[in-house]
């Protein structure tokens, strides 16, 4: 018998009778989601030239292109999945991802240089780096668990990839409840000042691998930022 409650137990002929997470539903906003990638967008964009991927305004661009092209096809709620939608959703958050590695490489080698920044830019640039790592992970996790918002909105997978709190104790939530991007980016955060899993367990291989990537990516770049910055006050 599973551990847990009546989630997993679909009973189709019953749909009514499903938590929100498990049937179709009327599906998430777009705006938190846009809004997280418009403020990793404007971090990248206002990071200092030796800490950004050059040519300095090329993939910001091309972010932005990205996202101005995925909200204008689906604004408000995302409620389908097209060929191209889901391309072009999975495309910017990659693309996101580059920047912010680049610029945790250029980091790291930033702290390494003889001479380098002074102490608080290193906390304000390292934070900075950090809080966009935190919304591209939000953003895989939300793009993976379960198909993505569209087929979570459709109720079609009913195995998820991360268990949060609500589907453990379904009594204690509301029965339209389902995963939200806040959702998401609440986990991310929390991951990556854990560096582990708290109430939210992942359950498919994909999901704690990321939340791994996550978890090491964090520890260095805070470890790193956090080290030479005492060493440059302490000189």
């Amino acid at each position: 018998m599973s551990d847990l409650p009546p989630p997993l137990q679909r009973g189709s002929d019953r749909p009514a009778q499903l938590p929100g997470w498990l049937r179709r539903t009327e599906a998430e906003q777009r705006w938190p989601a846009a809004l997280a990638i418009a403020a990793a967008i404007a971090i990248h964009m206002v990071l200092p030239p030796d800490l950004a991927p050059r040519p300095r305004w090329l993939l910001p661009g091309l972010e932005s292109l990205l996202l101005l092209t995925v909200v204008a096809v689906n604004p408000l709620r995302i409620n389908r999945e097209t060929r191209v939608l889901r391309p072009l959703s999975i495309g910017l958050v990659a693309v996101l991802t580059l920047v912010t590695a680049w610029s945790v490489a250029l980091l790291v080698r930033a702290l390494f240089r003889h001479g380098g920044p002074p102490p608080e830019h290193l906390l304000l640039w390292g934070g900075a780096i950090w809080l966009t790592n935190v919304i591209v992970f939000a953003l895989w996790f939300w793009e993976g668990d379960r198909g993505g918002p569209g087929a979570r909105a459709d109720g079609s997978a009913p195995h998820p990839d991360f268990v949060f709190t609500q589907m453990q104790v379904p009594d204690l939530a509301s029965r339209d409840w389902e995963p939200t991007f806040v959702d998401y980016l609440y986990l991310s955060f929390t991951n990556a000042t854990a560096f582990s899993p708290t109430d939210t367990l992942p359950m498919s291989t994909w999901a704690k691998l990321l939340m791994l990537s996550e978890s090491l990516l964090s520890l260095v770049t805070v470890l790193l930022v956090v080290a030479r910055a005492v060493n440059v006050i302490g000189a």
